[in-house]
């Protein structure tokens, strides 16, 4: 696996380590993993731009969405993304 593609399934990883313990991802993550797989580099920075409006954290989400969609094939977008489902949707969850 490719270190970008490590780096979205750690990052997911980490999101359901933290959420208090029930594995749910709130409504707001769910939509910010789902624009950084598959929206427009322009969708994600300005969803992230809800949440913290700093000229050099947006110039750099901008670089991570644009390295994230030219190194991750969409088949690794969809893996990544089914990867959190079954996570959430374990019953061990």
């Amino acid at each position: 696996m490719k270190l970008t593609g490590a780096l979205v399934i750690l990052g997911a990883t980490l999101l359901l380590l933290t959420s208090g313990g029930d594995c749910g991802i709130c409504p707001a993550i769910k939509e910010d993993v789902h624009l950084f797989l598959f929206g427009t580099p322009e969708e994600y920075v300005n969803y992230v731009e809800k949440y913290k409006d700093d000229p050099e954290t947006l110039e750099n989400t901008e670089k991570l969405k644009i390295c994230v969609d030219r190194t991750l094939t969409k088949e690794n977008k969809e893996h990544a993304a089914a990867f959190i489902e079954k996570i959430e949707s374990s019953p061990l969850c």
